[in-house]
């Protein structure tokens, strides 16, 4: 009897999906980023003035330089999925979209308004320097975070 149950249990997880069987395991690691796919319909979306792939590399060496831990990235999937922080896990993704040969947009998607506000301006300082208004991050802003 033990051995029927351990096999319908067995099956009735491969035959609901593949997806579901990965997305449960990287949920259990702490590595999911369904979360922040949820989450995009509320995202902050900025556009540069960078084509695709120096925007992405760009991003990332931004966000590594400031000490934001990158769990999760994939060019090819076009996302960067952070952590705040090595101690703050407050989860942000950054969905890129190539929009011409010139410019693309990313969107900063997170359950909190706050971790992906601070993000998205760590990442705009980095990328457009220039661009950023006067008052919106200011580098004691981000020492306060610890980043």
């Amino acid at each position: 009897m033990l051995n029927k149950s351990l096999v319908i249990f067995l099956s009735l997880i491969f035959l609901s999906g593949c997806a579901a069987v990965t997305e449960g395991v990287k949920g259990v690691a702490g590595v999911s980023t369904k979360v922040l796919e949820d989450n995009r319909k509320d995202a902050i979306k900025k556009e540069y003035t960078l084509d695709y792939k120096n925007c992405f590399k760009k991003a990332e060496d931004v966000l590594s330089k400031k000490g934001v831990y990158i769990y999760s990235q994939s060019i090819k999937k076009h996302m960067i999925a952070v952590y705040v922080s090595i101690s703050d896990t407050t989860p942000v993704g950054l969905f890129f979209k190539e929009i011409d040969a010139s410019n693309t947009s990313i969107e900063f998607s997170s359950p909190s308004t706050y971790a992906k506000e601070l993000i998205a301006k760590i990442v705009t300082r980095g990328l457009n320097p220039k661009k950023v208004k006067e008052g919106e991050v200011d580098e004691e802003d981000i020492d306060k975070e610890g980043i």
